[in-house]
């Protein structure tokens, strides 16, 4: 069958970096880090002390008081990171038809801090069941899809996808296919996480997974260095408005990119861990660019998973190395994680988001938090990580990789126009 072309057209973001796409873009290529000690809760007793937090948020800038204190942050940033990608995208909404426009949105956790608190208050309360009439409607990780539809008064697919650190990346990729298939002409897409919380960090600590550098967090992400010891936990959201094309042209849309391919495949090697030869990482990158119809030298730039894991960055790099063979010597890598920590089901979003970015301002940005002494020597050493500077460069063609808990992989592939 004839596939629509696919671009993207609206860009938004919250994230520990910045309120905003502008904030967010220029601390990236500065190579800032959103690492903090944490302030959402009490965290003196935790292995991990620090966390990627958003800054300054203040929900009641864009909702009245009493809407905000119906949604749980998770929703609050899905609905500002949405609403700019709408407003960059200048439709004039009287005349779309709004049966053709829709979302899919993602979280990995949902309302954590909803669900904490309604469990807080049951125990408090001697187990009275005095609970909230929006308990649940504050907790469910589709809800934020259904309260954009609503904002928008669009009316096409709406629905969201949970994968792990996958997620929103899933979304994408879903909302592409709707897309190219005819199914809807506009989707919002993304994803918002809010896991800043206690028992996000004490979860992820009981796994071993985040870093304990308390003492530098903001040096604390720095994946693909020897020393890296865990991820750190992010939280945010980021938002794109993919469109056909055609329909982009028509109303004189601005164009930032466009969106040529995708792959989705699963490890089936452990829950946490991944294939540790890169197998899974490796087969859903070609799979994007088969889909794509494109070849291995047609990649400028890769933006890595990389979570600073110690098995994660190995597994990805050797995946990389396997596929692209001498063209990666020519490729730039980076993850943009080392300066946004993961923001779970939000990371996939915005590292597509960076990537989109990347391609339209030609500029890399870098992997932070890089010594020459911290060399991890499994690491081929040809790779151009983009250490600690970002680098002026045409990108052509770049992939953006995002990989999740369950073995869950996705790669997206974004094409210059």
């Amino acid at each position: 069958m004839n596939l629509n072309r696919v671009v993207i057209t609206g860009l938004g973001a919250v994230t520990p970096i910045g309120n905003d796409v502008k904030t967010t873009w220029q601390s990236l290529i500065d190579g800032r880090s959103g690492a903090a000690p944490i302030t959402h809760f009490d965290a003196t007793l935790f292995k991990t002390r620090f966390a990627c937090e958003v800054k300054d948020f203040d929900a009641e800038t864009l909702l009245d008081k009493k809407e905000a204190r119906k949604l749980d942050p998770f929703v609050q940033y899905a609905i500002f990171a949405a609403q700019e990608a709408m407003d960059d995208a200048g439709f004039d909404m009287q005349a779309e038809d709004k049966d053709r426009m829709g979302c899919i949105w993602a979280s990995g956790m949902g309302g954590l801090r909803s669900f904490q608190e309604c469990v807080e208050d049951y125990i408090n309360d001697n187990r009275t069941p005095h609970f909230s009439p929006f308990t649940v409607t504050r907790i469910i990780t589709d809800i934020a899809a259904g309260h954009l539809s609503i904002r928008f008064g669009i009316k096409g697919p709406s629905y969201a996808t949970t994968s792990a650190c996958a997620s929103s990346a899933h979304a994408i990729a879903d909302a592409f296919n709707l897309i190219r298939m005819g199914k809807a002409d506009v989707m919002i897409t993304g994803g918002s996480e809010a896991a800043v919380e206690y028992t996000g960090v004490g979860g992820f600590n009981a796994m071993h997974a985040l870093s304990t550098r308390n003492d530098t967090p903001e040096t604390a992400s720095r994946p693909f260095s020897k020393s890296r010891d865990g991820f750190v936990l992010g939280e945010g959201a980021a938002a794109l408005i993919l469109e056909n094309y055609e329909h982009a042209v028509k109303r004189g849309a601005k164009i930032y990119a466009e969106l040529v391919g995708a792959g989705i495949n699963s490890d089936a090697y452990h829950i946490t861990a991944p294939d540790p030869d890169g197998n899974g990482a490796k087969q859903v990158m070609k799979l994007a660019l088969d889909d794509a119809g494109l070849s291995i030298n047609d990649i400028d730039y890769i933006n890595a998973h990389g979570t600073s894991t110690p098995l994660g960055d190995l597994a990805e790099v050797k995946g990389i190395a396997a596929l692209f063979g001498e063209h990666a010597k020519d490729m730039n890598i980076s993850s943009t994680k080392s300066m946004t920590g993961h923001l779970l089901g939000a990371t996939g979003a915005l590292e597509a988001l960076a990537t989109v970015l990347t391609i339209h301002n030609s500029i890399i940005p870098p992997t932070i938090n890089h010594a020459d002494d911290d060399v991890d020597e499994q690491i081929p050493d040809y790779l151009n990580l983009t250490f600690n500077h970002a680098q002026q460069k045409t990108v052509n063609c770049a992939l953006t990789n995002a990989f999740g808990f369950g073995g869950h992989n996705t790669c997206l592939i974004f094409k210059k126009i």
